[in-house]
C-alpha cells in the first residue's frame, strides 16, 4: 500500500507509545493529512549518516497511529503516537505531497506456539523487574515500574521501549519476525544491564547511609 512516511532517528515498536514534536512544514502537512484520514503514517528508523533514499528494500518500519494531538499557536504540534503493526518498505515513490511517500507491505510474525514463549517471557519479565527496581533505587523513586503487557508476543517490544537500549538493537527487534527470538534478544540485552545497574544501586544505597549508621 501507499503510505506517508516519517524518517526519523527513533524506533517505534508495536504496542508502545511515543511523543513527537512536529515542526518542519512538510511534516506539519503530513500530520494534517493523517488527521483528516485514518490518523496514521509510517515511522521509519533513519540511522545516523544514512539518507532516506539509501534505505534498503524490505527495511522494517512501524505504522504509527496518532492517539493525541496538541496544536500549538505557531503551527507546530505535540503528538503522541502508538505503534500498531510492522511493515516493510518496498521503495519510496514520487508523489505530489511535500513529505516522503513509499510503497509498503505487511511484515507479519512467523507462527510460534504460545507454550514456546512462556519460559523466555518469564526470564525477560524477571530481568526487567530487576532493572526497574534498581533504576528506582538510583532515582530515589517509589513509583511502581511500568506495567508490561500480558501478550508475550508484545513483551519484548514493551521492555525495549521502557529501557534505554541502543537504537540499532531496537530496530533488530522490529525486524525479527519470531517472538521467541525477540525475547531471547531482550534477555541477552538486559542481562548485563541488570548486573550493572544493581551494582550501582547497591553503591547508592550504601552511600545514603553514610553518617547515619551505628557508631
Amino acid at each position: 500500500m501507499r503510505l506517508a512516511l516519517f524518517p526519523l532517528a527513533v524506533v517505534l515498536l508495536p504496542g508502545t507509545p511515543m511523543p513527537l514534536h512536529i515542526f518542519e512544514p512538510r511534516y506539519r502537512r503530513m500530520l494534517a493529512d493523517a488527521l483528516a484520514g485514518p490518523r496514521e503514517f509510517g515511522l521509519v528508523y533513519l540511522p545516523p549518516g544514512v539518507r532516506e533514499g539509501e534505505l534498503a528494500s524490505g527495511w522494517p518500519l512501524c505504522l504509527a497511529h496518532v492517539d493525541e494531538h496538541e496544536p500549538l499557536e505557531d503551527g507546530r504540534s505535540n503528538i503522541v503516537v502508538r505503534g500498531t503493526r510492522r511493515l516493510a518498505l518496498d521503495h519510496f515513490v514520487d508523489d505530489e505531497a511535500p513529505y516522503p511517500v513509499g510503497l509498503v507491505r505487511e511484515l507479519p510474525d512467523a507462527t510460534v506456539l504460545a507454550e514456546a514463549l512462556v519460559p523466555r517471557a518469564a526470564q525477560a519479565r524477571a530481568l526487567f523487574g530487576r532493572v526497574a527496581a534498581a533504576a528506582r533505587t538510583l532515582a530515589d523513586d517509589t513509583a511502581p515500574p511500568p506495567a508490561l503487557p500480558d501478550d508475550d508476543t508484545l513483551l519484548a517490544y514493551a521492555i525495549a521501549a521502557a529501557v534505554d537500549l541502543d537504537l540499532a538493537a531496537k530496530h533488530r527487534l522490529l525486524a525479527t519476525r519470531d517472538a521467541a527470538e525477540r525475547l531471547s534478544q531482550v534477555v541477552a540485552l538486559l542481562t548485563p544491564v541488570a548486573t550493572d545497574i544493581e551494582r550501582r544501586a547497591a553503591v547508592h544505597g550504601r552511600a545514603r547511609t553514610n553518617g547515619h549508621g551505628p557508631h
